[in-house]
C-alpha cells in the first residue's frame, strides 16, 4: 500500500504562488496517474489537475487552467502542482491521489483514485 504525504501549502496573498509537492512512501507510484484534488469548507470535493503516469498527457478543470501546472519527477517519485496567480477561491485542502487502474487517461472523478494523502491546507486571502 503506497502512503502519500502532500507538503507546500500555506498562507499567500491573491495573486501569489504556491508549489504543493506529493510524495510516495512505501513503493513506487511512478506506474500510476496521479490526481490533486482539493476541498473547501462546506463543499464538495473536486477534481483541480492530473498527470499521466508518463507525464505526457495532463488535465486541469476550468478554474485552474493557465494558472496551474501539474508536473511528476518519477525518479524521485514525486509529483507537483504549481499554482500561480492564486485567487480567494482557490482556498481549501488539497489532496494528492493514486490512480491504480489500467486507465490511460486522467479521470476528474474522485472515484477513481484509490489511494489518498493526508492533504495540505491552501489559504489565499484577498
Amino acid at each position: 500500500q503506497v502512503q502519500l504525504v502532500e507538503s507546500g501549502g500555506g498562507l499567500v496573498q491573491a495573486g501569489g504562488s504556491l508549489r504543493l509537492s506529493c510524495a510516495a512512501a512505501g513503493r513506487t507510484f511512478t506506474s500510476y496517474n496521479i490526481g490533486w484534488f482539493r476541498q473547501a469548507p462546506g463543499k464538495e470535493r473536486e477534481f483541480v489537475a492530473g498527470i499521466t503516469w508518463s507525464g505526457i498527457t495532463t488535465r486541469y478543470a476550468d478554474s485552474v487552467k493557465g494558472r496551474f501546472t501539474i508536473s511528476r519527477d518519477n525518479s524521485k517519485n514525486m509529483v507537483y502542482l504549481q499554482m500561480n496567480s492564486l485567487k480567494p477561491d482557490d482556498t481549501g485542502v488539497y489532496y494528492c491521489a493514486t490512480d491504480e487502474s489500467t486507465r490511460r487517461l486522467v479521470t476528474a472523478t474522485p472515484k477513481g483514485y484509490d489511494y489518498w494523502g493526508q492533504g495540505t491546507q491552501v489559504t489565499v486571502s484577498s
